[in-house]
């Protein structure tokens, strides 16, 4: 049988089972009527879209430009809630809003745990409603230390990423104490530390070093506030760009790019 013939066997076993599946749909519509069938149709493609969206993937939008040149606002990110384990939801309400309570969670088994490196989207400690996203700097047990504005882990200076920056040349000197600096007494955005991350914690900090509210100002992140890890971006949009422009408002390079 050449080629052709076989495509074309094929070709009319879809048609036929299309045909059949289409007769289906409007026997159960007949049935049930047209209404009910949407209605179920509709719940049934809500729930599968809240399971994966609360199991599996996430998508979310960078708002602000702490991890500039890394992520940029108008980033839009697919984060994957699977590697770090499933977090079953813990609040109940009106979505958009403040209205609902907290509900108790758990964590499944996780693939992966989260490492120096990772850029990870989380419940923000002050307020679990907003989720941030920073850049993973040590783990439990580990000893963090800013000198001169370079990053040390236990003594080694944590390596700089391509897209990391600084908005300013200027460095604080060691000794100024910053204000709103955790914990109290710990120097400042430039200089600061020596501090050990509790058991069961991470540091966080943004790629844009002097742009960033991270663990210098808000404290350790609890493992239980963990969303999970970014890893792509599937869409970018440049705000700065006026909307007549639309082709060159879309970020084209950046579209299914990888991050790291």
């Amino acid at each position: 049988m050449s080629l052709f013939k076989w495509l074309w066997e094929k070709f009319k076993i879809f048609l036929v089972w299309r045909k059949k599946r289409r007769q289906r749909i409007l026997d159960r519509r007949k049935k049930i009527g047209f209404v009910r069938d949407w209605i179920e149709t509709i719940v049934t493609v809500g729930l599968m879209v809240f399971v994966i969206r609360v199991t599996v993937v996430e998508a979310f939008r960078i708002p602000t430009g702490s991890m500039e040149d890394t992520l940029l606002v108008g980033d839009f990110l697919l984060v994957n809630k699977f590697v770090y384990g499933i977090r079953t939801p813990d609040w109940i309400g009106i979505p958009f809003t403040e209205v609902g309570f907290d509900i108790p969670f758990t964590r499944f088994p996780a693939l992966d745990e989260p490492k120096p490196g990772d850029i990870i989207v989380f419940r923000y400690p002050r307020n679990p409603r907003i989720n941030y996203i920073k850049r993973c700097i040590a783990v439990g047990g580990q000893t963090v230390e800013v000198r001169d504005k370079k990053v040390y882990v236990d003594g080694k200076l944590f390596p700089d990423r391509s897209g990391m920056k600084y908005d300013t040349s200027h460095i604080i000197p060691k000794g100024l104490q910053e204000r709103g600096i955790y914990p109290e007494n710990s120097g400042n955005r430039d200089n600061y530390g020596p501090v050990q991350v509790p058991e069961g914690y991470y540091f966080m900090m943004g790629d844009n070093r002097d742009n960033s509210l991270d663990s210098r100002y808000w404290g350790f992140l609890p493992e239980r506030n963990i969303v999970g890890e970014a890893y792509r971006i599937y869409f970018s949009w440049d705000k700065t760009v006026p909307f007549y422009r639309i082709f060159n408002k879309i970020r084209w390079s950046r579209i299914a790019w990888l991050i790291h």
